[in-house]
């Protein structure tokens, strides 16, 4: 095993679960590992207190006359339930036909230490970086990151960069290099439906009074219409359409056809908003999502009876020029205005957050490519990401510059799943578009 590897292992083996609070002190661990690691490599580090987990920064030496390169990454990792359904222990990473298999190997301990490695491997060769850095990971990522925020406000200043590099998102597709410049935000909510004071006895009572669970029903379906638009007053009114240059390139993108998304996710057929493919569905417009629905008797059997409430829980999915408080403030009014007569509706506002946007054509976007091209030898596709990463925005509006997508996820790696895995061949590729980039960034 090579020295790179023997690194990640020794770091996967961390169970660095922020959402557990059994786990806190092995995220406290990892942090430390990652601190004496980052200090044998010759950076300033520093360990950094939060009321949650520790944020932990490194930096070489600044001159005034060198760019200033930020890499942000994540050290915590989701928990591994249902733990009978990993192959191997999740926390004892092993390599099978190529991957690299265990909790944290792609998501995101894999893609941030190919980072690292990179720059150790540039400081062993030259002594020195053609770049200031700066290293940013944190250990609350996956539970959305509620210390960052605060932290990059109170250290602005000294978290002063130029561009910003995060791999933490996917590749389209086996050997094609991806740099995304867009993500989805995100605003949330959970609706209960009250009726009777109790559950009520259908024969007695049904036909009577309005029974919560098809109230429920019906708000749910009022969200679209039969050709899957969004039915909510003002939803599509800020949405930035589509240029036609990216229509045109999202068409020639591998593995993101309607027949691709089919194969993926195994459904009958594709649906949404028409006029628009699968990727352009994924990437550039807003969805309104139910996550999760129930009221009424769940058990073996039947159980007459009409319940005193009932629930749903709604995602919407946003693009650039959308307001995460103004689309829920449209939510809420549709959920008013379509509240069947019988009931009452309650909406309970959850986390949100800001969609993204980067001019890839940019001076430091041309640099991401450039870097992807040499790590992977062919050129990279540029693609919006379907998901939301709401601290990249959170980045942008504080520190005041662009985020480089630089993904080396593959669709298969099964991240917060059981089974995570990351390939090898894209760890060493991490490691050579690292280089890549600070070579790029130091000569643009």
């Amino acid at each position: 095993m090579t020295p790179q590897l023997e690194d990640l292992f020794a770091f996967l083996r961390f169970p660095s679960i922020s959402t557990d609070s059994q786990h806190r002190g092995d995220v406290r661990a990892c942090a430390h590992w990652l601190i004496e690691k980052l200090r044998s490599m010759g950076l300033d580090t520093e360990l950094h207190e939060t009321p949650g987990h520790p944020i932990v920064t490194a930096r070489n030496t600044h001159q005034a006359d060198k760019k200033t390169l930020m890499i942000y990454g994540h050290y915590d990792v989701q928990p591994v339930d249902p733990v009978e359904l990993w192959d191997t222990d999740p926390f004892e990473p092993v390599i099978k036909e190529g991957r690299i298999w265990g909790r944290g190997s792609t998501d995101n301990k894999g893609q941030m230490l190919a980072h690292v490695l990179g720059v150790e491997e540039t400081l062993q060769d030259h002594g020195e970086l053609p770049v200031n850095l700066i290293l940013l990971f944190e250990g609350e990522e996956e539970i959305g990151s509620p210390n960052l925020v605060p932290f990059l406000e109170k250290h602005k200043e000294a978290l002063a960069c130029d561009v910003i590099a995060v791999s933490d998102t996917g590749m389209v597709a086996k050997g094609v290099p991806t740099m995304g410049y867009g993500l989805r935000g995100i605003t949330c909510c959970e609706v209960t439906v009250h009726g009777p004071s109790g559950d009520l006895h259908s024969g007695v009572y049904g036909g009577a009074v309005a029974n919560p669970a098809t109230a429920v029903a019906r708000l749910v379906a009022s969200l679209h219409d039969a050709d899957g638009r969004i039915a909510i007053d003002g939803f599509y009114d800020d949405v930035r359409p589509l240029e036609q240059w990216e229509r045109d390139m999202w068409a020639k993108v591998p593995g993101v056809s309607d027949e691709d998304t089919l194969a993926i996710t195994g459904s009958p057929e594709t649906f949404g908003e028409p006029g628009y493919s699968s990727s352009e569905r994924l990437w550039a417009r807003p969805t309104a999502e139910v996550n999760g629905i129930g009221g009424g008797y769940q058990g073996e059997g039947s159980k007459t009876v009409i319940p005193a409430k009932a629930m749903a829980k709604f995602s919407f999915r946003l693009v650039p020029d959308q307001e995460p408080a103004d689309i829920m403030r449209k939510v809420k009014a549709h959920l008013l205005k379509h509240c069947p007569k019988g009931v009452t509706v309650d909406v309970e506002i959850g986390h949100d957050g800001k969609p993204f946007f980067a001019d890839p054509h940019s001076e430091n976007g041309k640099a991401g490519q450039a870097a992807l091209k040499e790590a992977f030898g062919v050129d990279p596709v540029l693609i919006r990401e379907g998901g939301s990463i709401p601290i990249i925005q959170d980045m942008k509006e504080i520190l005041g510059v662009e985020s480089l997508m630089l993904g080396l996820a593959l669709p298969d790696c099964q991240i917060h799943a059981p089974n995570e895995n990351y390939w090898i061949e894209n760890f060493e590729a991490g490691i050579r578009l690292n280089k890549a980039l600070m070579r790029e960034l130091a000569s643009s």
